[in-house]
């Protein structure tokens, strides 16, 4: 019943951020819960307990997609399409993952998906507000 109510008390917290976030930090949160679930996944992988793999994977999966189906390749130019490609990469390796049971392939993932959230972290705030002030423009 305590692990219920953390989880409910988590997701209320998280439903509040979005709720009251901008685009830069819905990406932000949306990595961030990426990484989880792939520990998680590759933490299952690991410890043999293949039948709690799927959901993370399945939640880590449905975010890498999004945040892919989000790029503007108009926009975005060059750094689109290799984000495209990585997040494709991405896809690949946790379908993989899923089918093999190999942590490595997560690892993977993570390795890759790390670098691109501290990235985005650390974009400097004047930079985010240019890119919204461009994109309302429009």
């Amino acid at each position: 019943m305590y692990k219920k109510g953390i989880h409910q008390y988590r997701q209320v917290g998280i439903r509040d951020q979005i709720a009251t976030a901008d685009p830069h930090k819905i990406t932000q949160l949306l990595m961030q819960s990426a990484l989880e679930n792939l520990a998680i996944a590759k933490g299952c992988i690991e410890r043999k307990d293949l039948a709690n793999k799927a959901k993370p994977i399945a939640k880590a999966t449905a975010i890498i997609s999004s945040l892919r189906s989000t790029l503007d390749h108009e926009a975005g130019g060059e750094i689109s399409r290799n984000l495209d490609d990585l997040y494709s990469f991405m896809l690949e390796h946790l379908s993989e993952a899923s089918v093999t049971n190999d942590p490595q392939q997560i690892a993977d993932v993570i390795e890759i998906l790390l670098p691109i959230k501290s990235a985005w972290d650390n974009i400097p705030e004047s930079a985010k507000q240019e890119a919204y002030n461009q994109r309302n423009a429009v």
